[in-house]
């Protein structure tokens, strides 16, 4: 039998020669992790037993971000890991010096900068996930949904002021196409439709006269004079830059008959959302 002395020679032969603890235990016909532990006492295992640790890498950058003056909260934002490992990490590493006012509030600046910057890729993600879901409109669709779009944004009567005009007003432009495209599944002919530009007088007027006609398809024969709203100079407007269009009207010529039917038609919806049976909406 061999002795302790020889059992420990043979362990640590096998440990330099690149076996692991379980090989090694094979080897020598071991039954006892103590005694083994005991034979290889003080050899480094094998490097291509060392299993790589997930952190180590997220240790390395923020060993590297503190030596770059960043504080604790701010390595955990940037590396989205908890206070207690970047403490873990560099407590080691001197305090970064005292900063200024002015470099904190560029900080922050630079911070609330990345934050709407990835506010606005969710968005926009999302936006476009909500788009495909909708696809081609059929023409059922498309009416229902040019009903509620007038009931919603086109003149309506009053019961003390009966006037049956069918007149559509919007500043966005996606609005007005689908209007138009809503009118044309009606069969009503562009000819009947005048159009008028509204917006305010320091704006840029033309402009929105050229952008507007481009929209729409129409010659400018078929356009009233602009209505121009008046300029308050207490006023700090908003609305301005190169997407101001100001707002466009679409009226309906001759189209009492055709107001009735959207009435009817806007009830009709009303009276089967409150009875009808529904699908969910897509998630």
């Amino acid at each position: 039998m061999s002795t302790y002395e020889e059992l420990r020679a043979q362990a640590v032969a096998l440990r330099r020669e690149g076996l692991s603890r379980r090989q090694i235990r094979e080897r020598l016909n071991l039954s006892s992790n103590h005694l083994l532990s005991r034979l290889v006492e003080g050899e480094p295992p094998p490097e291509w037993t060392r299993r790589p640790r997930a952190k180590d890498d997220l240790c390395e950058r923020a060993r590297e971000l503190r030596k770059e003056g960043k504080t604790y909260p701010e390595i955990e934002r940037e590396l989205g890991v908890s206070r207690s490992s970047v403490s873990a990490w560099v407590r080691d590493l001197p305090m970064p010096p005292r900063r200024t006012r002015e470099e904190a509030s560029a900080i922050a600046r630079r911070g609330w900068d990345m934050r709407l910057r990835l506010r606005e890729e969710e968005r926009q993600r999302t936006t476009a996930a909500a788009k495909a879901e909708i696809g081609t409109l059929s023409d059922r669709e498309l009416f229902l949904i040019g009903v509620g779009l007038y009931w919603a944004e086109g003149a309506k009567s009053k019961p003390y002021e009966r006037r049956e005009i069918v007149t559509f007003v919007n500043s966005d432009p996606g609005m007005i196409k689908l209007y138009l495209a809503w009118l044309d599944l009606l069969g009503v002919e562009r000819e009947r439709l005048r159009f008028c530009v509204m917006i305010h007088e320091s704006a840029d007027v033309a402009g929105a006269e050229r952008y507007w006609v481009d929209l729409v398809g129409a010659g400018p024969d078929a356009f009233n004079k602009t209505t121009l709203k008046k300029h308050n100079p207490k006023t700090v407007r908003k609305n301005v830059g190169a997407d101001y269009h100001g707002c466009l009207v679409v009226r309906v010529q001759k189209g009492a008959d055709l107001y009735r039917r959207i009435e009817g038609w806007w009830y009709g919806i009303v009276l089967g959302a409150s009875s009808g049976t529904r699908q969910g909406c897509p998630n």
